[in-house]
């Protein structure tokens, strides 16, 4: 299967113009239509919200986008939450799902009124002693442990993540949430991260269903929602087919009627924190041809590295790269696409079959929309670059600006010659 860009190299040659490669490029249309597609595919449940998850891509352009469509927001810091405060999405529209929490990110998340997703059984006195008492409103992070299998094999294994409460710790502290005054309760779990299988949701469901009812007829407690979290990914690779999210919602919708209604439950309202399925797809980092290299290997150097995009070089991630304009050229050639980070890692591609590259072509890195620049770091001092918004009408807009050296040397404004660095 063809993975195409939603850039052509004509509008990269007009972009440039303005903003110099690399930068990060999203596409609005093809945000707005997914965020439609993910409503109307859970509008049978008059509860459901989607969280959308800062840290994939925290930039308050397109989490305004998002929220035109009823989604809020799923922080797990200070600074998101910041963030979300900003874009004026607030109350009961933020989920705050952290671990290791420090008091004070406690203490913002029940100021802005975010429902907090507690993550263990010892953050319950933990937090009624930094607020005083507990709100009325709390969540609970489940861990079954063990290995997460669906039809196809073993999915995940949350035995080795350091998230969530076991059963007998979920069970006793709902009952404890409600000898303290809580009166509504969440139920959140996440158990397989970037599934490529429109399976994951609806078997996640279903066990967390039955885990709510379990809780009703153990604790008295009923759930009021159950949080899905996030885990439905995208096709990184050409060959592999994407997630169908109406059918993901109609399996979803037939676990709750075969689960949580004859219980009683029918009233539970349905809650996703999707990251990467909002905007992976949707975005994309534009790099230029700058060098070639021709020793034991084929090499191509490109103005971007993992700065940029550190999920090839921090865990081997797939990413694929077209090069504009040569989109219907043979795939003849073998290079690794390498930035200039002083570390071997740092490369885009290794092996990869694409056209002939010339020096000043154009490649677009397919994918980047999550978890791409909100990974980003400074190592040998380079700088982060911009984001741009393709937007509906063609035109392009600046949602951040790529960072300069002041940016850079800011933090060392205790230094003598602090103005020397920073170039005030």
């Amino acid at each position: 299967m063809e993975k195409k860009t939603f850039v052509t190299k004509e509008q990269v040659e007009e972009i440039v113009k303005k903003y110099p490669t690399p930068f990060h490029l999203y596409d609005e249309k093809g945000i707005r239509e997914n965020a439609e597609a993910l409503k109307k595919a859970f509008s049978w449940n008059k509860g459901y919200k989607e969280y959308f998850a800062v840290k994939a891509t925290p930039n308050p352009f397109l989490i305004k986008i998002l929220h035109e469509y009823g989604c809020g927001c799923d922080c797990s810091s200070y600074t998101e939450l910041m963030l979300s405060d900003a874009a004026d999405i607030r109350g009961n529209e933020i989920m705050f799902s952290s671990n290791d929490t420090p008091a004070e990110d406690y203490k913002l998340a029940a100021e802005l009124g975010a429902t907090i997703n507690l993550d263990d059984i010892t953050h319950i006195p933990f937090l009624e002693e930094i607020l005083g008492s507990l709100p009325k409103r709390l969540s609970l992070r489940y861990n079954p442990g063990g290995v997460f299998k669906i039809s196809n094999g073993i999915m995940d294994n949350p035995g080795d993540a350091k998230y969530g409460l076991t059963k007998p710790q979920l069970l006793e502290a709902y009952g404890i949430l409600r000898d303290k005054g809580v009166e509504e309760f969440g139920l959140h779990a996440f158990l397989a991260s970037n599934t490529v299988t429109n399976e994951y949701y609806p078997l996640l469901a279903r066990q967390l269903f039955e885990l709510a009812v379990e809780v009703k007829e153990k604790t008295g407690v009923s759930i009021n929602f159950v949080n899905l979290s996030g885990g439905v990914g995208i096709p990184y690779r050409p060959d592999q087919e994407k997630n169908d999210i109406a059918v993901i919602g109609e399996g979803v919708r037939k676990a709750f009627e075969e689960v949580l209604v004859p219980a009683g439950l029918g009233d539970v309202a349905i809650y996703t924190e999707l990251g990467r399925f909002m905007m992976g797809p949707y975005g994309c980092l534009v790099t230029k041809a700058i060098h070639e290299k021709h020793t034991h290997k084929e090499y191509i150097g490109v103005d971007a590295c993992a700065v940029n995009l550190m999920r090839p070089a921090m865990y081997g991630a797939y990413h694929h790269i077209t090069v504009l304009g040569k989109e219907n050229a043979p795939a003849d050639h073998v290079y690794d696409v390498t930035g200039s980070l002083c570390e071997n890692n740092d490369k885009f591609a290794i092996d990869r079959e694409l056209p002939e590259i010339d020096m000043g072509d154009y490649l677009v890195i397919h994918d980047t929309g999550a978890h791409g620049f909100s990974m980003g770091y400074n190592y040998n001092g380079k700088l982060k670059s911009a984001e741009l918004l393709l937007r509906t009408d063609g035109s392009v807009q600046l949602i951040r600006r790529a960072e300069t050296p002041a940016d850079y040397f800011a933090t060392f404004d205790c230094f003598e010659d602090y103005k020397k660095l920073s170039g005030k």
